[in-house]
């Protein structure tokens, strides 16, 4: 259920056509063929032949068309126009994993997609990155993941830059897939988790993927202690998980895949309010669990961090930007800046992703400017998130001495 994909559209490229700008004080006189040129067009366009009214009625029927044929590819929906997230194939079996030296594990991800960014974080965090290595893909020009060789010399060795597949040397995402024992020919979803022994798929399930990175291989992590999904908070990272997946991180996902106003109406209303109730229990509670981090927080953080870059301009979840909820931006600042985390956040490929491939949602493939929220910059300002606990608990002891 929470994985990225995206489908196979293929799309009429057209060259623009480049004319070299001039300056003059005095505007020049058009030529003859010129003026007749455009004076055909004009009557052709808007001529007695085709009315304005038709002109447009025309237009808009045959844009609607198309992309309610795209839609249906890209964002599968219910009767009602709402976005129906299809589950994932692949599902992990930990019987498989009597002991992590049996696997040869790799990581298949793409920047841009939050469910895939989910399992970097806790790669990083868990200290899985010598353990089980990741290849990155980028969205291609017909919509599928693709593998690229990228020249940008790395000064950082945790930097996560788009690369080519190192597991099975295979041009895409889908070539891997087919590659597993058996072969595959339906959804090429990341995250994915490979296993290069057996040459088959073990999961593309993103929670089963980190819960599994969270305690599964520990004998193979730099950081076995961290435990991001502890016996006693199982219960509350569940409840978080039941409310944050539905209305958030799919939530903003059901908004901008609307098929029907309603659709549209019922999803965004669900964020907000979702949002709002977020935005008041973090004012006495750190993280969503206490004072703790969970794996709940890293499922709500990477839709956080798009957030105000994509989901409230492309996907149209415009009641409020994150910066307006001091607590959530806080939070987020809060975990961005653990150590690790930044490293697997790229809010340009994130945009590049998001705004470049979902044609029918972007048709001119132009991408607003980053806002200041989602600067580096910004996102490094001091948060004081570990005052919050303090201050709630200094609070009580004080009416405590009243009483």
């Amino acid at each position: 259920m929470a994985t990225c994909f995206a489908p196979q559209l293929s799309f009429p490229s057209f060259a623009p056509r480049h004319v070299s700008p001039r300056m003059s004080l005095q505007s020049p006189k058009p030529s003859t063929s010129t003026t007749s040129i455009f004076t055909s067009a004009t009557k052709l366009l808007w001529g007695p032949s085709l009315p304005p009214g038709l002109l447009i009625s025309t237009a808009r029927t045959a844009w609607t068309t198309v992309w309610q044929l795209m839609m249906t590819q890209l964002a599968p929906s219910d009767s009602s126009g709402s976005y129906t997230r299809p589950t994932s194939k692949f599902r992990l079996d930990p019987t498989q994993f009597t002991s992590a030296a049996s696997s040869e594990l790799h990581l298949y991800v793409g920047l841009p997609c939050p469910w895939a960014h989910r399992t970097l974080i806790v790669r990083a965090l868990k200290g899985l990155n010598d353990a089980v290595p990741v290849s990155i893909a980028s969205p291609g020009q017909d919509g599928s993941w693709e593998f690229k060789d990228n020249n940008i010399p790395i000064m950082d060795k945790d930097k996560l830059i788009p690369s080519l597949d190192k597991a099975n040397r295979c041009r895409n995402l889908k070539e891997v897939y087919k590659s597993r024992t058996g072969g595959y020919d339906g959804r090429c979803t990341v995250p994915m988790l490979w296993d290069s022994r057996k040459k088959d798929v073990v999961c593309n399930e993103s929670y089963e993927i980190i819960e599994f990175f969270n305690s599964g291989l520990n004998e193979l992590a730099q950081n076995p202690n961290l435990d991001l999904s502890p016996s006693e908070l199982k219960g509350k990272i569940q409840d978080w998980n039941q409310i944050v997946y539905p209305k958030v991180n799919n939530g903003v996902y059901r908004c901008g895949f609307a098929q029907s106003q309603e659709a549209y109406d019922r999803a965004v209303n669900e964020v907000f309010s979702t949002l709002d109730e977020i935005e008041d229990h973090l004012g006495s509670n750190r993280y969503l669990c206490g004072e703790r981090l969970t794996l709940a927080d890293v499922c709500l953080f990477t839709t956080l961090i798009r957030f105000d870059p994509v989901y409230n301009i492309l996907f149209k979840c415009t009641k409020k930007k994150l910066v307006e909820y001091p607590n959530l931006y806080g939070y987020l600042r809060d975990i961005y800046q653990i150590p690790g985390v930044s490293a697997t956040c790229d809010i340009p490929a994130i945009m590049d992703g998001y705004y470049k491939t979902l044609f029918p949602l972007n048709a001119s493939g132009i991408q607003p400017a980053i806002s200041l929220s989602g600067d580096q910059d910004s996102l490094l300002r001091p948060h004081n998130r570990d005052l919050v606990g303090k201050a709630v608990e200094d609070s009580s002891r004080y009416k405590q001495r009243k009483l």
